[in-house]
């Protein structure tokens, strides 16, 4: 298969994509400690290494190549998106197509906006045809 998105493209959604998922909501001090571990000894809030306020700016970002691509494109992303998830196989691309063409933008945006581990999915996707973001935009 020959992709119709360029590869540096799709690299940048799946690089956005983990940036949206390595964000967590702020944790409200207000609310109830679901883990005591949450908290230190004189409980007050610990800081986790892990935890990175959300950015609506990664977000918008995303939202905005998902809307610069062509309907094609984006086809092409949401139908890499399932290959990758598993929901068709590679043989069955043509199908997996025609059917991301059959959502209208707007829904084959949102549906890849709220698609858990998008970046993952991704990267399957290209991996099943032998495609990989190794080494993509990295000056030699």
């Amino acid at each position: 298969m020959d992709l119709l998105t360029p590869l540096e493209t799709l690299c940048r959604i799946i690089l956005r994509a983990r940036e949206m998922e390595a964000q967590v909501p702020a944790i409200d001090p207000d609310d109830a400690a679901d883990n005591v571990d949450d908290f230190d000894d004189e409980g007050d809030q610990a800081l986790s290494a892990l935890e990175d306020e959300l950015n609506s700016g990664v977000e918008e970002e995303m939202r905005a190549i998902l809307d610069d691509l062509a309907d094609d494109q984006l086809a092409e992303t949401l139908a890499l998106a399932w290959v990758g998830r598993g929901t068709y196989d590679t043989s069955e691309w043509d199908e997996a197509f025609a059917e991301a063409s059959d959502n209208d933008p707007e829904s084959a945006i949102d549906e890849l906006m709220d698609m858990p581990l998008l970046a993952a999915y991704l990267d399957a996707g290209l991996a099943a045809f032998d495609y990989s973001c190794e080494g993509v935009g990295q000056n030699d």
